[in-house]
């Protein structure tokens, strides 16, 4: 082990870091027999329930209940049909500046929302800043924090490249972390809609289980995201281990789904070309603190720009080690261009 990296990887116990295979602590065997990796799971689940507890004035009795059970919520026809249709309208007709990701055979667009993108389109401006989707991301993550936020363009080809490997179910890392999507138009089976395993979010015996026996393994794990803390899991195991069947969302367009993506989930598997527009949301903090909110990303000024930050973080570190970002920059394009990639 490194002797002089050793301190930053007891550091990291305190935080999200979650990578077996790049914490030699986080990824050792003999201490994940021991229980480490189990006593961070439970404590960053009983974190989470503290400040979810602090958040309740965020959304309605019944919604929090409904996540509870579910680890998800949906809300169906968010908007008027004529706001629908001027938001579409928004979208489809502006030239965004879009940063693209290849997966296997999907590649999926991301387009920052920054208050200067925003400050023209007043409906999506005023969905993406509005209570239902803010709050419900919020009272997910557990945290009262801004949000990154994105329009998400989904371009998948079955016929081109190898499977995406976000079609696996997984979950994004040890504890409660939350995303969203606005569909925009309707979603079809043929075209691989986001599933979802009722109830994964919590820590079950058979949860517990489960997340021991993958600590054990996951440094040395042939699959890339799983030995770096996005654990992979079979249907066997969703089995084996009383998950429930997972849902589908295919939706019509105007749907929300707001979802603890600690929680087992896929995308699911498409049997068609085809291109998905949504409005993205992701929340994930410090598992570990003990405060809901003060997030300084919240404030004036720095409220709405999180996305353009992490992306222009993203595009130095790569330069900086020589190496192509992980969604290079494409230009300024109508929502479905086409990628270059």
């Amino acid at each position: 082990m490194d002797v002089v990296k050793s301190p930053l990887w007891a550091l990291e116990l305190a935080t999200g870091a979650k990578s077996f295979r790049d914490n030699p602590i986080l990824g050792s065997r003999r201490l994940n027999e021991m229980g480490l990796h189990l006593q961070r799971i439970r404590l960053a689940e009983r974190m989470g329930d503290w400040r979810r507890s602090r958040l309740e004035h965020l959304l309605p009795e019944a919604r929090r209940a409904e996540y509870a059970t579910q680890g998800f919520l949906r809300y169906d026809s968010l908007l008027s049909e004529p706001e629908l249709a001027q938001l579409r309208e928004e979208v489809e007709t502006t030239r965004f500046d879009a940063y693209d990701m290849r997966q296997g055979n999907a590649v999926t667009r991301f387009i920052p929302l920054s208050p200067e993108v925003l400050r023209p389109l007043p409906v999506l401006r005023r969905l993406v800043r509005g209570q239902t989707f803010q709050n419900s991301l919020r009272y997910l993550a557990s945290s009262d924090a801004d949000p990154l936020v994105y329009l998400h363009v989904v371009m998948t080809d079955p016929a081109k490249g190898q499977a995406d490997p976000q079609t696996l179910f997984h979950s994004d890392t040890f504890h409660a972390t939350a995303k969203c999507w606005f569909f925009l138009y309707d979603v079809p089976m043929e075209e691989g809609p986001f599933t979802y395993v009722p109830g994964s979010h919590r820590l079950t015996e058979g949860r517990l289980e489960w997340e021991r026996q993958q600590s054990l393994e996951a440094a040395t794990a042939a699959n890339r995201l799983h030995a770096r803390g996005s654990f992979r899991i079979s249907g066997e195991d969703l089995s084996h281990h009383g998950f429930e069947r997972p849902v589908a969302f295919d939706v019509p367009g105007n749907t929300l789904v707001v979802a603890d993506t600690h929680g087992f989930h896929a995308r699911g598997r498409s049997t068609r070309a085809s291109v998905r527009v949504g409005i993205y949301g992701s929340l994930r903090r410090n598992p570990f603190s003990p405060i809901a909110g003060l997030d300084p990303f919240d404030l004036p000024g720095l409220r709405g720009r999180q996305a353009q930050l992490f992306l222009t973080q993203q595009a130095l570190t790569a330069r900086l080690k020589g190496r192509r970002p992980a969604q290079p920059y494409v230009g300024k394009v109508l929502i479905r261009g086409p990628s270059p990639l």
